[in-house]
C-alpha cells in the first residue's frame, strides 16, 4: 500500500515544481497530483505540455518520491453536451499525461449533476464509451469517487454504475469525509467493494445529518447544498476504528497496488504540521486495526 500527500494545500505556497520535494520533507514517499492551475485544472484541459510533464517526472525522481495517482475533476457526466464533449477531449490528454508520468491510477468523481441524474448517467456512460477503450489500452486503472453533489452520492449505488461499465479498468475511492453521504456506513460500503475499493483519501468531517438535520443550518432552508469538511483525523465525527478496520478486513493495507491518501483541506495555515500529523495517523490507524482484528487481519509484509 503506498500513502500519499495531496498537495492541495501548498499548491498557493509553492510552485508545481516544488511540490515533490516539499511531500519528501514532509516524510511521504509519494503524492497525488491533484488538480493545479499549472498542470490538470478544475473543470478545464490540461495546461501541461510534454516539456512540463518531463521536468515534473524528474522533480519527482530527484526527491525520491513517487506519484501513487493522477487526480482530474471534469464534467465527463455532464448533461450540457458541450461541457461533456469538452471533457472526453480533456480526459484523452490527462491520460496521455497520466501514462508519460509513468503512472498507473487515476482518481476522479463521477460528477454530473444530481437534479439531472438520469440524464448525467447517460451521459457518463457515452463518455465512458469513447474512453474505456483507452484506457484499457493504455492499461490505467480509473477510480471514481461519488462526490457530494455528483450524479450518484450513495456509495452502493456508486458500485453499481461502476460494474455497469464492465471493465476490471474501473474501481472505486472511498473518501472519509464524504462518509455522511454515501447513505451507509463506511464498512458497509467497503464490503460491497471488495476489490473495486482501490484509492482511499483519509480526512475527517461533521456529521452534517446529526441533530435533525440542522447541525448545519442554510437560508432558506431547504436549499439544493452539500455541506462537509476536509479535517484531519481526530477533529470531526468519522469512525476511523471502523473505517481502518474495513480496509485491514479487505486486505487493502497488503496489496502493492492499493493507495491511501491524506486530503486535508481546512488547516493550510498550518500545512506541514498536519501533513506530519496525517502521515502518523494513518500509519496508527492500520496498525491498529491490525491488532484489534488480530487473526482476522492479514498477515503484515512490512
Amino acid at each position: 500500500m503506498k500513502i500519499a500527500l495531496d498537495p492541495t494545500p501548498f499548491h498557493h505556497s509553492h510552485s508545481l515544481l516544488e511540490l515533490p520535494r516539499l511531500a519528501a520533507d514532509l516524510g511521504f514517499e509519494h503524492l497525488q497530483l491533484t488538480p493545479h492551475r499549472d498542470f490538470i485544472p478544475f473543470f478545464r484541459h490540461p495546461r501541461a505540455d510534454d516539456a512540463l510533464v518531463k521536468r515534473f517526472r524528474a522533480e519527482c525522481d530527484a526527491a525520491g518520491v513517487g506519484i501513487a495517482s493522477v487526480l482530474p475533476v471534469l464534467r465527463w457526466s455532464g448533461p450540457d453536451e458541450v461541457d461533456r464533449e469538452a471533457a472526453v477531449r480533456a480526459w484523452k490528454r490527462v491520460i496521455q499525461i497520466t501514462v508519460d508520468l509513468g503512472v498507473q491510477v487515476i482518481g476522479t468523481e463521477f460528477s454530473g449533476r444530481p437534479e439531472a441524474a438520469e440524464r448525467s448517467d447517460a451521459a457518463f456512460y457515452r463518455s465512458m464509451e469513447e474512453l474505456l477503450p483507452i484506457i484499457e489500452r493504455e492499461g490505467v486503472r480509473v477510480l471514481i469517487d461519488p462526490h457530494p453533489d455528483d450524479f450518484v452520492e450513495d456509495g452502493l449505488e456508486a458500485l453499481r454504475v461502476i460494474r455497469g461499465l464492465n471493465s476490471p479498468n474501473v474501481g472505486f475511492v472511498y473518501v472519509a469525509s464524504h462518509t455522511f453521504h454515501h447513505g451507509h456506513p463506511a464498512e458497509v460500503v467497503m464490503e460491497a467493494a471488495g476489490d473495486l475499493l482501490q484509492l482511499v483519501h483519509v480526512s475527517d468531517t461533521f456529521d452534517h445529518t446529526r441533530s435533525h438535520g440542522l447541525r448545519y443550518i442554510t437560508n432558506p432552508p431547504g436549499n439544493a447544498v452539500r455541506v462537509h469538511s476536509h479535517l484531519k483525523v481526530g477533529d470531526g465525527d468519522v469512525d476511523f476504528d471502523a473505517f481502518f478496520d474495513g480496509l485491514v478486513r479487505l486486505g487493502f493495507d497488503q496489496r502493492e497496488d492499493a493507495v491511501m491518501c491524506s486530503s486535508v483541506f481546512a488547516e493550510d495555515e498550518d500545512a506541514e504540521a498536519v501533513s506530519r500529523y496525517q502521515l502518523q495517523a494513518l500509519r496508527d490507524g492500520v496498525a491498529g486495526a491490525r491488532a484489534r482484528l488480530g487473526a482476522e487481519a492479514p498477515a503484515t509484509s512490512s
